[in-house]
């Protein structure tokens, strides 16, 4: 056993840790109201090096934003649009795949795609954008779609919500995105986003996604108005779901952005708080496999300090992020493979460049070779020129 936890009131959690006893709710309750954020780190770092070693991943990729035009008004969020705004903007189908295929010269594995609840574009539109981004490549996997916005193509559509996933996979939809679980609570939920889905609702999208063999990750948002208690009940309605149907991949915690929304709030999420919460996510959620310290919320060195406190994932290159920065985010719009890969290899883990399914494609030296170094650097420069045009 670690030295410092030895000597930690939480000696008795990690015994239950190391004998794979599910945490209860009361347990992360006690976790996230300790100061003692060494020992919260040791623990979450022992479950993590048993969970997955010393690799810690990241992914080539690219976010694109069909459109801002929403017909929801969540009190958080900076990036949507009504279609009397100027700064609104919606991307036709041979608009998203010529981005796509500049993303593919620079050796991207997935597209990442969200968009609002455009107030018109009809159903057909998503599935053609689909097919016609598949058609570019079939090794390239997409990531689409908040639970909400299955929803809304359901009521598009007017079909289920299974037959609706089952038309997008067929043209194309290979992951759902974990965006729009907000917190679950629902006194919390009608202060921050009013009008959107419940949280039962987020919960049967997945489930029912899950159920036709798709795979999806989660995600909570935190730091706004909700309670410590709050957060270990959202986390507890993730793992429910992830003991029935063993569909998630990875959870993502996301620090709220305090600028440009209509939410007051005085302290937002600290460095702290943003560890001790990845912590008891990695010994809460002690049945997902991944936990994704992002970078665009965090910032590239926080999330390489998060790689010893239970993360092992720092998510992607991105490429053009809007709906963080449009909050308030000052973290690049982009990171080059080369960045993720030296942050990785600074924080003592051996980088693995990943895919959607957190599966390896290729796993690097814990060190690079002269020949290995050059090989990021190339592929950074190009990104980096790229960036102006994209």
């Amino acid at each position: 056993m670690n030295f410092i936890l030895r000597h930690s009131p939480l000696r008795d959690l990690h015994d239950k840790v190391a004998a794979g006893v599910h945490l209860s709710e009361a347990d992360a309750l006690r976790l996230f109201e300790t100061k003692d954020l060494n020992a919260l780190g040791a623990l979450a770092d022992f479950a993590r090096e048993r969970k997955v070693g010393n690799r810690a991943s990241y992914i080539v990729n690219r976010y694109l934003n069909y459109s801002n035009y929403c017909i929801l008004s969540c009190q958080f969020c900076s990036f949507a649009r009504k279609k009397r705004d100027k700064d609104g903007f919606e991307l036709t189908a041979e608009q998203m795949v010529e981005k796509a295929r500049e993303a593919l010269r620079l050796g991207i594995t997935e597209l990442h795609i969200v968009g609002g609840l455009h107030p018109s574009l009809p159903f057909s539109y998503y599935v053609d954008f689909l097919k016609a981004l598949r058609a570019l490549d079939e090794r390239l996997q997409l990531k689409c779609f908040t639970a909400i916005e299955i929803l809304h193509l359901a009521w598009l559509a007017k079909k289920s919500v299974e037959e609706t996933l089952r038309e997008l996979k067929a043209a194309g939809l290979d992951s759902l995105t974990g965006g729009g679980a907000e917190i679950f609570r629902k006194e919390v939920r009608s202060q921050i986003a009013k009008g959107k889905e419940s949280a039962e609702e987020y919960l049967d999208v997945h489930r029912t996604w899950h159920r036709l063999g798709g795979r999806s990750t989660c995600t909570m948002l935190y730091g706004h108005v909700e309670s410590l208690a709050d957060r270990v009940h959202h986390l507890s309605l993730l793992r429910a779901l992830q003991d029935e149907t063993r569909g998630f991949t990875g959870f993502i915690a996301l620090p709220y952005q305090p600028e440009n929304n209509d939410i007051p709030v005085h302290t937002p999420p600290t460095g702290f708080d943003s560890l001790r919460t990845l912590t008891v996510a990695r010994l809460f959620l002690d049945n997902f496999d991944h936990i994704t310290a992002y970078w665009v919320g965090l910032g590239l060195k926080l999330a390489q300090v998060a790689l010893s406190h239970g993360a092992d994932d720092l998510h992607g290159t991105i490429i053009e992020e809007h709906i963080f920065h449009m909050a308030g985010a000052t973290s690049p719009q982009a990171q080059t493979e080369a960045e993720m890969v030296k942050a990785i290899r600074e924080a003592g883990r051996v980088p693995v460049q990943r895919n959607t399914f957190y599966e390896p494609i290729k796993v690097w030296d814990a060190m690079p070779t002269t020949t290995e170094a050059q090989t990021p650097p190339d592929k950074s420069k190009v990104l980096e020129d790229n960036l102006a045009t994209a």
